[in-house]
């Protein structure tokens, strides 16, 4: 249990920022007026994935697709500042 706790803490904080990212990223228009939006949606993402890791039943399970998703996550805000599409 505790595993997925700290699965849940420390892999879900990266899923929660990359998805942060790309919430704050996606809209058209500059990041900037995203950028409060995007921090108060933080949290509740940051508790969802911690909720997340309970859903498994291993708790290296939860690390690799909590680790997975975050990777996938940063990988994708790293295509779209590499291709330019962000401003």
């Amino acid at each position: 249990m505790w595993m997925r706790a700290f699965a849940g803490l420390l892999a879900g904080f990266l899923v929660a920022a990359a998805a942060t990212g790309l919430l704050t990223w996606l809209p058209p228009g500059p990041w900037t007026s995203a950028l409060v939006p995007g921090l108060i949606a933080f949290v509740p993402l940051w508790m969802l994935a911690a909720l997340w890791a309970f859903s498994f039943r291993s708790p290296a399970r939860a690390w690799l697709v909590l680790s997975a998703c975050a990777a996938a996550g940063f990988l994708a805000l790293w295509l779209l500042r590499l291709t330019g599409a962000v401003q």
